[in-house]
């Protein structure tokens, strides 16, 4: 699992109505950032305008913290798209036309073109893994939409047993709740893949997203009651250690 965590880069947050996600997990070849990230500027201006017109209910690019021990297939960078349903997700849209749109004027059709159809650039991917996420239970998002600098962490999960899903929500949830109230954190989400290209990893099923807050103080838990819920949490599945994302761009 944990060499899963250095293979793959994440925006993940879903807003209060987004049930899916695409997140792509981004590999950069070296030397390619500056490029990736003048390319995803462009891009924010064509989600800007899809988010207008109600083809997706956000768009968001997370830069992962590295780690000691990075592989080279390491990725950089996560991008999420977030969805209020299965059809909007699978419906999509014509991302030249929408370019064209909010372009007019300010860029050449054939530097638009270019950009679009990614010709226009130095390839700065070596790879994209896509993953299909769907929101099996979330908290509220505190304290205003996603913005950059934002800092969250992710952590990857293999489900064990049946009741993996009701331990997370029914148990867990509520302490993620507490931890919003104290301010230490502002969101937490749990979601399932669904789907996934051929060259994505296949061994997780699941991710929980921590959106944290200003705040230091955390909700204790303790006491035999407690002890013997963890017990249950802990036998239910398999989780990575966490990952630290920071957001580059937002748009909600």
């Amino acid at each position: 699992m944990k060499n899963l965590l250095l293979t793959l880069a994440l925006v993940f947050s879903f807003s209060i109505n987004a049930q899916y996600a695409v997140m792509y997990a981004v590999d950069l070849n070296e030397g390619g950032e500056d490029d990736y990230l003048s390319l995803e500027k462009f891009w924010s201006e064509i989600h800007s305008e899809a988010l207008n017109q109600g083809l997706h209910d956000g768009w968001s690019v997370w830069k992962r913290t590295p780690k000691d021990g990075d592989q080279e297939s390491a990725a950089e960078y996560f991008i999420f798209e977030n969805y209020s349903s299965m059809e909007q997700m699978q419906k999509g849209y014509n991302a030249l036309e929408i370019a064209t749109k909010v372009y007019k004027g300010k860029k050449s059709r054939r530097y638009i073109q270019s950009m679009v159809q990614g010709t226009g650039i130095t390839n700065p991917h070596r790879e994209r893994r896509v993953y299909r996420l769907q929101g099996i239970s979330a908290t509220i998002l505190a304290g205003g939409s996603v913005k950059p600098g934002d800092v969250g962490t992710i952590n990857l999960m293999v489900k064990k047993s049946d009741d993996f899903e009701n331990y997370e929500s029914q148990i867990w949830k509520p302490v993620a709740e507490k931890n919003i109230m104290k301010g230490s954190l502002r969101q937490w989400v749990l979601a399932e893949v669904i789907s996934r290209s051929d060259n994505a990893y296949q061994d997780w099923t699941h991710l929980v997203w921590n959106l944290r807050g200003q705040g230091t103080e955390f909700y204790e838990t303790s006491g035999f009651i407690w002890d013997k819920l963890w017990e249950g949490i802990e036998s239910s599945r398999d989780m990575s250690d966490g990952t630290e994302l920071t957001c580059v761009f937002a748009v909600n």
